[in-house]
């Protein structure tokens, strides 16, 4: 009789690691569609409660060139409906070198009315400052500008490389 060879314990198989998440979708606020005119499935400006908005490409702040943003006037409050779950809104702001170093105000972005992030006072020829803030969970986005000196309405305030990034 011939003896029968042992049995190879075939591997373990190794489980599937889970798929990467799909990447961020990211949304430059200078393009975005105002809510009347959209299709409500991504970021869009409600213009209903929203102050004058140039949606633009080519700013400076500071002496310093950005390719796109958003430029305001001071006060002003414009509403921002994600219509979708977003992470995180990213900009650079400042006085737009257009206002010739006049005026000073403040930026501020709120989500769903809650203060989220605030700038110290800027004034004309002060360098960019960049915001970082997440939204994650919010319905919507507010980005303020008020004046802080008597010249301030007459102030740009740039919103410089203004962007949702959305997942």
């Amino acid at each position: 009789p011939t003896e029968s060879p042992e049995p190879t314990p075939s591997p373990t198989p190794k489980p599937t690691p889970p798929p990467p998440p799909p990447p961020a979708t990211v949304y430059q606020v200078n393009r975005l569609d105002y809510s009347v005119f959209g299709d409500h499935t991504g970021p869009e400006v409600r213009l209903q409660d929203s102050s004058w908005l140039w949606q633009r490409s080519g700013m400076s702040i500071g002496d310093q060139r950005y390719e796109y943003g958003v430029t305001v006037h001071a006060p002003s409050s414009v509403t921002i409906d994600l219509n979708r779950q977003c992470t995180t809104y990213d900009a650079l702001v400042g006085v737009d070198d257009l206002t010739m170093g006049l005026g000073a105000v403040r930026f501020s972005v709120y989500g769903d009315d809650a203060l989220l992030w605030q700038s110290p006072v800027m004034r004309g020829d002060d360098a960019a400052v960049p915001v970082h803030v997440g939204i994650a969970g919010r319905k919507t986005i507010r980005l303020v500008v008020d004046p802080h000196t008597r010249f301030g309405s007459v102030a740009l305030a740039d919103w410089a490389q203004s962007r949702i990034s959305c997942g």
